[in-house]
């Protein structure tokens, strides 16, 4: 297993520096001072060891991301958003207390397109799965338009190919590994910058009483890309060295979906009994949503069939608990 670094580069939004220190633009160096001053205070930047070990039964060739895997230890965390977080919904609570009891790998990127083709040809164990379901191409972008049952394939293939316990997290691991320690809206702090993740930067407008903000907090506007951007293209992690946790690809994860957390399990294990209307869970938010959808404890229903140009998911490796 091989430790490396956690690359957090100082990543604050350079088109709105430039514009500031611009005397073209008409802007004083007093005004960049006082962004620095106030963009430093919304994003977290830590430097932290991160221990990994790189899937071997995947191949990749020099210019493909492989299927890197990163240690999350055991730990606890509260589940779930204060009722005073900014956009918070009813079904991100109740807040409460989760123990990870035991450590697990998790993909430190979402599964790329190269990966998924690697695996789906292997040997069918219970569904086919389609070679290039991607709406948006590119060997190292997220793999995406995919279902929950798609994603089960996938691990169901790659543990059998492998021997390892492959699988798609609990909802708990996906938090707590989001979050990797902090307790605010986003692991980079109290608010985001496209800068920092691929998400919808600016207003969406959803008819004449509804506009979802492209800006969260006292955080900046930014960019829409209208498309997934390659894993880790940001070089920049979270304090447990996993990349875009926020944006890029919402990613489902194993549990059957509650609307409230009310009787969760609070071992970190799956909640798959009494699931509402069979539909499953997706999280972290995508190149199409607004920031407050890729908040840590935001989270979205699908029915486990259902495919979306924004649906993706990342693997976990380690022993499965269900509640």
């Amino acid at each position: 297993m091989t430790q490396a670094n956690t690359v957090l580069e100082d990543l604050r939004p350079r088109n709105e520096l430039d514009s500031l220190i611009d005397p073209e633009a008409g802007k004083s160096f007093a005004a960049y001072e006082d962004f620095i001053e106030k963009y430093e205070t919304i994003i977290q930047y830590q430097d932290l060891p991160a221990q990994f070990f790189v899937e071997d039964g995947l191949k990749a060739t020099v210019v493909q991301t492989p299927l890197e895997m990163v240690l999350i230890q055991s730990g606890k965390f509260m589940m779930g958003s204060p009722k005073d977080e900014l956009g918070r919904r009813d079904d991100e609570g109740s807040q409460h207390e989760v123990k990870i009891v035991a450590p697990f790998f998790m993909g430190k990127y979402p599964v790329t397109q190269a990966q998924w083709r690697g695996v789906a040809d292997l040997p069918q164990i219970d569904q086919k799965l389609e070679s290039a379901p991607a709406h948006f191409r590119g060997d190292n972008c997220p793999v995406e338009q995919v279902s929950w049952h798609d994603a089960v394939e996938f691990c169901a293939r790659l543990q059998k190919h492998t021997g390892k316990p492959y699988r798609l997290p609990s909802e708990a691991e996906w938090e707590y590994a989001c979050r990797a320690g902090t307790i605010t809206p986003f692991h980079f702090g109290d608010s985001i910058t496209t800068e920092l993740a691929n998400y919808r930067g600016t207003d969406w407008k959803i008819d004449k009483d509804t506009t979802y903000s492209g800006s969260y907090g006292d955080g900046p506007y930014g960019k829409f890309r209208q498309t997934t951007t390659d894993v880790g293209s940001f070089n920049i992690a979270n304090a447990f060295g996993l990349c875009d946790m926020h944006g890029n690809v919402r990613e489902w994860c194993l549990d059957h979906w509650h609307k409230t957390y009310n009787g969760a399990p609070t071992d970190g294990s799956a909640w798959i009994t009494s699931g509402e209307r069979g539909y499953r869970l997706l999280r972290g938010g995508s190149w199409h949503s607004n920031p407050t959808y890729c908040r840590s404890a935001s989270r979205l229903n699908y029915t486990p069939s259902g495919r979306k140009y924004d649906f993706g998911f990342r693997v976990v490796c380690g022993s499965t608990k269900y509640a």
